[in-house]
């Protein structure tokens, strides 16, 4: 019983790590996401005395994806009924360029700040309205959810490594009388560990197993994908060969290299 309980703890504390880094591997993919739909949104007006290439823009920036002039057609219907066609044409001439800037990934307020200083280095560009306000609030929101879910999965991997520390640590002084008499016959090190090996080993494919399937059944639930469409983004929860071998190779590793520091630790007391 007492060996079943030992086994659940370590099963359990593995599980809450592997857990905690699938969250932040979905948490990483829907900011991403999140990000990629703000930058779709969000764009930059430039207001110019003279027409200026794609080309040109693009030489701003590298993350500038594509600009698009926008026609001053709207202002001139409704200034129509009251001008002459002539004039209607001298003042398409005189009307200043407007353009909208898309860029490729949402921008830092760093590289917002900096891609307007270097936009008003032209002499020909009059106004750049970067909605910098708006674009701040959102930044930072998006900067602050990122550090919270950072500092959640560092506690979190804190607390179980030291936890599986100590469940390994309690098994060893169980078996030390055993490993004693087994080093008295000249058994070595890895020998006399063995079985404090395949404890780690065989628990660490039990909880990575246990993580896999829980988090492939949240990922089949139609319940995640209302949830994923009521923010409007698409993204995908569990990816079996990324993300399992991830899960599973984090559990053997933390698995095996805690009972080698405990197995080392045991050497150098005796």
């Amino acid at each position: 019983m007492k060996s079943l309980k030992n086994h659940f703890s370590l099963i359990l504390a593995l599980f809450s790590i592997l857990f905690a880094i699938q969250i932040f591997i979905i948490n990483d993919r829907a900011l991403e996401a999140y990000e990629q739909k703000l930058s779709s949104s969000y764009s930059m007006i430039v207001v110019s005395n003279v027409a200026i290439s794609n080309d040109t823009f693009k030489t701003y920036s590298s993350n500038i994806e594509k600009v698009d002039i926008l026609s001053a057609d709207e202002i001139i219907k409704k200034l129509q009924e009251n001008i002459s066609q002539k004039n209607i044409e001298l003042l398409k001439l005189s009307l200043p360029k407007f353009y909208r800037i898309h860029l490729k990934t949402f921008p830092t307020s760093y590289e917002v700040e900096s891609l307007t200083k270097t936009l008003k280095k032209n002499s020909s560009i009059t106004r750049v309205e970067d909605f910098s306000s708006n674009h701040d609030t959102v930044y930072k929101l998006l900067l602050l959810f990122k550090q919270i879910t950072q500092l959640f999965t560092l506690v979190i991997l804190l607390v179980t490594v030291l936890l599986i520390a100590k469940e390994l640590r309690i098994w060893q002084f169980k078996h030390s009388e055993r490993m004693n008499i087994m080093g008295l016959f000249g058994a070595p090190v890895w020998l006399r560990s063995a079985v404090l090996f395949r404890l780690a080993l065989i628990d660490a494919l039990i909880a990575s197993f246990m993580a896999i399937f829980f988090f492939y059944g949240i990922s089949m639930s139609t319940w995640t994908a209302d949830q994923l469409s009521v923010i409007g983004i698409d993204i995908t929860i569990f990816e079996w060969l990324s993300d399992g071998s991830i899960l599973l190779g984090v559990a053997v590793l933390i698995s095996i290299l805690l009972a080698s520091l405990i197995v080392v630790g045991y050497k150098e007391e005796v």
